[in-house]
């Protein structure tokens, strides 16, 4: 698996991203839409590109004989992950290949490209049932335990109050003193320490 420069893993970095304001539903499914999938994964990877493989008739799907099925391959950070659709009807079954249109094909590519996208981190979570991912999950819960711990230690005393606004202000210059404006799960586990450490 390729790394980034900095040492941070490109999979963690797309997967981490919150995509859950932009998720659908359709069929009692939950769905990332193809043009969110590729925004993100182009405004962190740049170079990515995507690519539709055709079959040896250059038709832009692969048939049985009875049934159809899309190729969609996925290059992020010089790594390609390629997905096999099904052309699917709205009950998310197999279209007969006599009766396949081309805007069956079209939807059935579309599907292909986000589930590709997925597999490189993007959304992933949403097909593995969680509404949101693990490292959002933390932070938010950081986030709430941080400004409980603020209220309740600024009540000790006045001296005390003193001191955890002081630490939440030096926390994150741009949270402005709250808690819940910072989204670094790091800087909130060093927060959290030094605010359950005050004292009267």
């Amino acid at each position: 698996m390729k790394v980034l420069e900095n040492g941070a893993n490109y999979f963690k970095q797309l997967y981490d991203i919150d995509v859950s304001k932009k998720v659908k539903q359709k069929n009692k499914l939950n769905y990332l839409s193809w043009a969110a999938a590729w925004a993100e994964v182009k405004k962190n990877f740049p170079d990515s590109f995507y690519t539709i493989y055709k079959d040896e008739d250059h038709n832009i799907y692969h048939s049985d004989g009875k049934t159809c099925w899309v190729e969609t391959g996925v290059t992020i950070n010089e790594l390609e992950h390629i997905e096999y659709l099904p052309v699917m009807d709205f009950k998310n079954q197999s279209v007969k290949l006599e009766s396949v249109t081309s805007s069956d094909v079209n939807k059935a590519i579309q599907r292909s490209l986000t589930k590709a996208c997925a597999r490189h981190g993007v959304g992933l979570y949403i097909y593995e049932g969680d509404d949101l991912p693990e490292e959002t999950k933390n932070v938010t819960a950081l986030q709430t335990e941080c400004f409980d711990l603020l209220k309740k230690k600024a009540e000790l005393s006045e001296s005390a109050k003193a001191k955890v606004t002081e630490l939440c202000k030096n926390a994150d210059k741009s949270a402005n003193g709250d808690p819940r404006l910072i989204d670094d799960s790091e800087v909130l586990e060093t927060l959290k320490k030094s605010l359950i450490a005050v004292r009267k």
